[in-house]
């Protein structure tokens, strides 16, 4: 049965493959299996039948059969962990791609929606200012590590998997700020997962769904 994965019906970052869906997406572009997209608006999402699949009545969710699941960590790991191709085989390496994939999630990627919900609800506010030199020190602070992390490094350990997959779809979400072009390891490790096809496919099919709007 080809799974569905649920996603906006009007993203709200415009196409620009920030939108959760866009792992899960590019996952199984990585893996090569089809899938089949449900798009939801706003409202739709909190309807009961899509708190049936999501209790948050957020996307994206992946069904498959009978199984369903949301949170696109989740997700991802379950597609990893059934089709070779995001997980290496040692068990090893394979545990570690699993902590980074749980770094960006937690490590990461909290940092740097704080910042952006900030600026999104925050920024008229008198004090703002100052608040906006703190959390972009955050932001920093893990940026720094990472590049020291990566270093010459092709990818977060020997081979591309779900870890990176994760780390750069969160990383991803600091295009926009400029903030990632002070640290020339991580662009570099950016634009060679971007240019991956299979993420190259995955943005498509989001953009074109913006598109289509």
């Amino acid at each position: 049965m080809t799974p569905i994965l649920t996603a906006f019906a009007t993203s709200p970052d415009r196409g620009q493959g920030l939108a959760r869906d866009m792992r899960v997406r590019w996952a199984l572009e990585e893996l090569g299996v089809a899938y089949d997209v449900q798009l939801l608006s706003f409202a739709e999402m909190k309807q009961p039948a899509h708190l049936a699949r999501h209790p948050f009545g957020q996307i994206p969710t992946y069904q498959e059969g009978e199984r369903v699941l949301f949170e696109s960590g989740a997700i991802l790991l379950h597609l990893a962990e059934r089709h070779r191709g995001l997980l290496p085989a040692g068990d090893d390496a394979r545990m570690r791609a699993i902590m980074w994939t749980f770094a960006a999630l937690n490590t990461v990627e909290p940092p740097i929606v704080e910042r952006s919900m900030a600026w999104l609800l925050e920024r008229e506010q008198s004090w703002y200012a100052q608040r906006q030199v703190m959390l972009d020190e955050r932001v920093r602070t893990r940026l720094s590590q990472l590049s020291v992390w990566l270093g010459d490094r092709t990818w977060l350990e020997d081979e591309f998997s779900v870890g990176d997959l994760m780390m750069v779809a969160v990383l991803l979400r600091l295009q926009s700020s400029g903030m990632i072009d002070g640290y020339p390891t991580l662009a570099a490790y950016l634009a060679r997962a971007t240019e991956r096809p299979a993420y190259q496919r995955a943005f498509a099919a989001q953009l074109a769904v913006f598109q289509s709007r």
